[in-house]
């Protein structure tokens, strides 16, 4: 990997990465924190939303001064494949900076569009390899960051041992945003679509039982929360399912990075403790 910058933070260090993938066949970036201390140390892999780069989280959250309390590595990659010959849309909801956490089957998606292998297979390997981590890992994220964190969480369970959402789009094949990303990446058939909908999977079993808790937070002033996030669907199937979900509601708070900066302590608090555990 190529060391783009580095900033002290903290009393731990913080890289700015690129590397070129042989999944998504592009080079991609990503942020790493690595705690103070010569670890090794446990790792919360975070994914970003719509039209985020790392750069969002990594400026904006404010997770670091926890990360370094409970010596956890935080890694956040980009949201999609980017440059020349990678395929793209007009829209901000679909193409670069859209990529949905899932590996497009569909043209002209397909050869670069493989986010969910980049982060499970290529995106691990690179920081078990590169860091000092220990296989202790969590995952969380926002938004389209906060499904993909969920799909992947429940789909690949002995990769994770926590996960964790802000506002995600809790069942993308029942939103605008997930119907248009899933027509678009995986085709019209909508069996296929329901293994990437976290409240689909929790309803049929998938991944059940693997976590003692999901926490979410959610603003209420969120201008997203009815037509595209839905986290009642999420409520619902969790509740049916027997999966336990802490969401919290959170009045006054919308969508932006604000949100995340007020209880990105307690999220890293919450895996830090399963982490560790």
């Amino acid at each position: 990997m190529e060391t783009l910058k580095t900033h002290a933070v903290h009393g731990g260090t913080l890289r700015y990465l690129k590397h070129d993938s042989a999944v998504t066949g592009t080079p991609m970036t990503l942020s790493v924190f690595v705690p103070p201390g010569e670890g090794p140390f446990p790792v919360l892999i975070w994914l970003s939303g719509l039209t985020c780069t790392e750069d969002n989280f990594t400026t904006k959250a404010g997770a670091y001064g926890a990360a370094a309390e409970h010596g956890v590595i935080i890694v956040a990659p980009d949201t999609s494949p980017r440059g020349e010959g990678v395929a793209d849309d007009p829209a901000y909801d679909l193409g670069q900076g859209a990529g949905f956490y899932l590996d497009a089957t569909q043209a002209p998606w397909a050869p670069h569009f493989r986010m969910e292998s980049y982060v499970v297979e290529e995106l691990i390997e690179l920081v078990d390899t590169e860091f000092p981590a220990t296989k202790a890992r969590a995952i969380s994220g926002h938004s389209m960051g906060g499904h993909g964190a969920l799909t992947l969480a429940l789909r690949h369970p002995h990769l994770f041992r926590s996960v964790s959402a802000f506002a995600p789009i809790a069942s993308p094949t029942r939103c605008p945003w997930g119907e248009k990303a899933f027509s678009a990446y995986l085709g019209d058939d909508r069996d296929v679509w329901a293994a990437h909908d976290a409240a689909r999977l929790i309803e049929a079993g998938v991944g059940g039982g693997c976590y003692d808790d999901i926490l979410i937070d959610q603003g209420d002033a969120d201008p997203f929360l009815t037509e595209q996030l839905k986290p009642e669907l999420l409520a619902a199937a969790a509740e049916a399912a027997g999966q336990r979900v802490t969401l919290r509601m959170q009045p006054g708070y919308d969508h932006s990075y604000f949100f995340m900066a007020s209880f990105i302590a307690d999220h890293v608090a919450f895996h830090a403790a399963r982490l560790n555990g």
